[in-house]
């Protein structure tokens, strides 16, 4: 029974799961909105694509009446970009460029030439229906809460979905069903995810968060570029905000997934992300105790999650070799060919439990049950590694994305011909990018 012990913990608090995803309700239209979307939102998009992907994701925007849209991107990107506003509505769509590909930089350059009170960012990938901005919008009608995500589904890169595909959607599944439980259940998220989320602009024009955004250090040397949607979330965690998921039909976006083995390196990204971010919430700044202890709780779970995982293999390999012993030595009267049955048995029951919410729309996705198990493993494996290597803050997946302080330095060399050597590497947006002293 041992053996058994920790996942049978595991699936206990996956069931609270479900029922407090059952018990969870999106926030419904008001009658009479406060925002509306072609006054009051903002789009923001950092990308250095300008691929058809963008294009049919920009028409789904519009769709939904916004403001504007603010396309930010490198200077050699400008020419191409533009030509894709031009085609698709160059009233609405703004094309604005930094010196270097870099995503916080260019969100941020995105957040000073907004004049809407919400500003949504979006991944250049996301694909929306045509109801998910006033779904967003209905979130702040309550004026406490400063962020809102929605929910995602994977958009198959070719006429089926590769296995890489399948897996993410899988975690695309587990991760619906996890942030609409933690939001009935305290109100809280561990991410608003950043394909797409929205936010009071009030709260990003502050200098303290532009600076802080613009200027986050791991282990107080490495910059940070990738893992924006972690500080925004943490943003308003600690500065008394409220957070909301609108988990919907009429919310849920579409987006797509590395069609390779690319989408491990793209894991590999977030992993690092969620373990440097969860280290600051639990460790470092804390406020996430207080205000939201069953998000505090599911971090702490994913801290020790890989070891717990592992325990499985690892009893099994022991009941195996104990089983190659006589009875009369202290080993057991079972077979080892029934050890691996029953533990293989036991874990296609448990782990297509916990996918039927996915299979139950996707059936056929059933032949990739076995890949999830190995892909399971290796990703308690990779959290391992993940750990190890924080330092690595490269984005890791796309070609030509800077690091901050490349960034910054383009950007000296284009306002000041002879800029100062600034040791630290520290740069503020909101004074144009000149190193302090």
């Amino acid at each position: 029974m041992f053996p058994l012990t920790p996942s049978f913990y595991r699936y206990l608090w996956y069931i609270i799961r479900l029922l407090a995803r059952w018990a969870y309700r999106p926030i419904p239209l008001p009658d009479n909105p406060t925002y509306v979307a072609n006054e009051d939102v903002t789009i923001i998009v950092p990308t250095i694509d300008a691929g058809e992907e963008f294009r049919e994701a920009a028409f789904s925007w519009l769709q939904g009446s916004p403001k504007e849209i603010i396309i930010v991107t490198e200077e050699r990107m400008r020419g191409p970009l533009q030509d894709l506003a031009d085609s698709v509505d160059p009233s609405r769509i703004k094309v604005l460029t930094v010196p270097f590909a870099n995503k916080r930089l260019q969100m941020s350059h995105g957040i000073r030439n907004t004049t809407t009170d919400i500003i949504v960012f979006a991944d250049d990938d996301a694909i929306w229906p045509s109801t998910l901005l006033p779904h967003v919008l209905a979130c702040f009608e309550d004026q406490q809460i400063g962020g809102v995500g929605t929910s995602q589904r994977v958009k198959p890169c070719g006429d089926r979905m590769t296995v890489w595909e399948v897996l993410a959607a899988f975690r695309l599944t587990i991760r619906n069903i996890e942030i609409a439980s933690s939001t009935h259940i305290d109100g809280g998220i561990p991410c608003l995810s950043g394909r797409t989320a929205a936010y009071r602009t009030v709260i990003l024009k502050d200098p303290d968060f532009l600076h802080g955004f613009t200027n986050d250090l791991w282990l107080g040397k490495y910059h940070l570029n990738s893992g924006d949607d972690k500080f925004l979330t943490r943003w308003m965690v600690s500065h008394g905000w409220n957070t909301y998921v609108q988990v919907c039909k009429e919310a849920e976006l579409l987006s797509t997934m590395k069609p390779n083995w690319r989408f491990l390196k793209q894991v590999l990204r977030w992993t690092r992300n969620t373990w440097r971010s969860d280290f600051r919430s639990i460790f470092t700044e804390r406020y996430v105790w207080t205000k939201h202890p069953y998000v505090a709780y599911t971090m702490i779970d994913k801290f020790i999650n890989p070891f717990t995982l592992l325990v499985g293999p690892a009893l099994v390999i022991y009941l195996i070799v104990k089983s190659t012993r006589d009875v009369n030595s202290g080993g057991y009267h079972l077979p080892a060919w029934n050890i691996v049955c029953s533990y293989l048995v036991w874990l296609m029951c448990t782990r297509t439990f916990k996918l039927l919410p996915h299979l139950w729309f996707h059936p056929s996705h059933i032949i990739y049950v076995p890949v999830w198990i190995l892909f399971g493993y290796y990703f308690a494996i990779m959290k391992l590694y993940a750990v190890f290597t924080l330092h690595e803050t490269g984005w890791g997946t796309r070609a030509g994305i800077g690091d901050p302080a490349t960034a910054t330095a383009a950007q000296e060399k284009a306002a000041h011909p002879s800029p100062r050597a600034d040791p630290t590497g520290m740069y503020d947006l909101e004074l144009n990018g000149v190193r302090k002293a």
